[in-house]
């Protein structure tokens, strides 16, 4: 197994981090709030440890699970500290309202942390279209939460599978990282159901294979 950097304490990196720890990865905790940190790293035990915030992290799979109002900024203070590193953005860049996008319109959020990123950085969309307790619960009758996968690099998105597959989820691969606007939209797409149809978050999005 590998080591897995996580920035951000809030449910997300203690979903992912839980789930990663249980797999015996060992898992890195960095957040701009050193309590907050030090707590998720009790939270997720196995040999998980606390990260300098703004310091090269220790994995080369780097899981960016802070809100997308402050992802770019933490892009750009951690700067060439990231460099050669995987980012996996798990973000969604979703307005107030619920149903639009705070990005512009000819853009999209895994498209600006790339802009923003080390030239020599890969980032991969994932994670962005599960809740974080349903994440956390891993599989559901014996059938693994699927996992949305976008990215330019193959070796990347080959990476990140893999260790998608090692929490016992199932990776789809959607295509580049274009198709990651697509990925933020399920974001919406789930919002609408809460509002408009199931109304509460215990469910996820997935695939049935038929046939």
């Amino acid at each position: 197994m590998s080591t897995i950097s996580i920035i951000g304490s809030g449910g997300m990196a203690a979903a992912i981090g839980g789930l990663a720890a249980k797999a015996g990865h060992t898992v890195e905790v960095m957040s701009r709030d050193a309590a907050k940190a030090r707590a998720l790293v009790t939270q997720v035990g196995a040999g998980a440890t606390t990260g300098t915030y703004g310091a090269a992290p220790a994995g080369d799979i780097v899981i960016l699970a802070v809100p997308y109002a402050a992802v770019l900024d933490v892009v750009k203070q951690y700067g060439e500290a990231l460099a050669g590193k995987l980012l996996v953005d798990i973000t969604n860049p979703v307005a107030p309202d619920f149903t639009s996008f705070v990005t512009p319109k000819d853009t999209f959020g895994a498209q600006e942390i790339a802009k923003v990123a080390p030239v020599d950085a890969e980032v991969v969309k994932a994670f962005n279209s599960q809740f974080s307790h349903v994440l956390a619960a891993g599989s559901v009758e014996g059938h693994p939460l699927d996992v949305f996968i976008a990215g330019d690099d193959a070796q990347a998105k080959a990476r990140v599978s893999a260790f998608i597959e090692s929490l016992g989820l199932r990776p789809m691969d959607t295509g580049p990282l274009l198709m990651a606007r697509t990925l933020e939209h399920a974001c919406l797409l789930s919002l609408g159901l809460i509002a408009h149809s199931v109304k509460h978050n215990n469910f996820s999005i997935g695939v049935s294979i038929l046939g």
